[in-house]
């Protein structure tokens, strides 16, 4: 298995997001952090990926759709219809929050582990 996870400017990411994740076709996954200013952010963001990633794989939810459905909440997002610290992934309608709810909950704890400050994190996530 081949895992490669690299920081990267905002505007290079798919759409509008801090972190991302697909499979090559050759089965490579691949995730994508947005570069902040604290290695340690860029870190949770990616740990939080794996693991929302990794749940996903295993219960056959599409990466198309996840990032379909994610495309679609960041155009209401522009609409007014949700607010900038809302996720896609918190949405009721997502098809993978409980995937990302147990994500959240693994990142807050590793969060804990690197004595990151959970309210200046989210303010950086969100600046990204």
């Amino acid at each position: 298995m081949k895992i490669v996870i690299e920081s990267i400017p905002n505007n290079q990411q798919r759409y509008k997001t801090c972190g991302d994740w697909w499979i090559d076709k050759d089965g490579s996954w691949q995730i994508r952090v947005s570069e902040m200013s604290d290695w340690r952010y860029i870190f949770l963001v990616a740990f939080h990926e794996l693991s929302e990633m990794a749940q996903c794989v295993h219960r056959d939810i599409s990466e198309q759709d996840i990032t379909n459905f994610d495309i679609q909440f960041e155009k209401e997002r522009e609409q007014g219809l949700h607010t900038p610290d809302e996720e896609p992934g918190d949405s009721p309608n997502a098809i993978y929050k409980r995937e990302h709810f147990i994500a959240t909950n693994i990142e807050r704890i590793q969060s804990d582990a690197l004595q990151v400050d959970w309210g200046e994190y989210d303010r950086a996530v969100l600046e990204s």
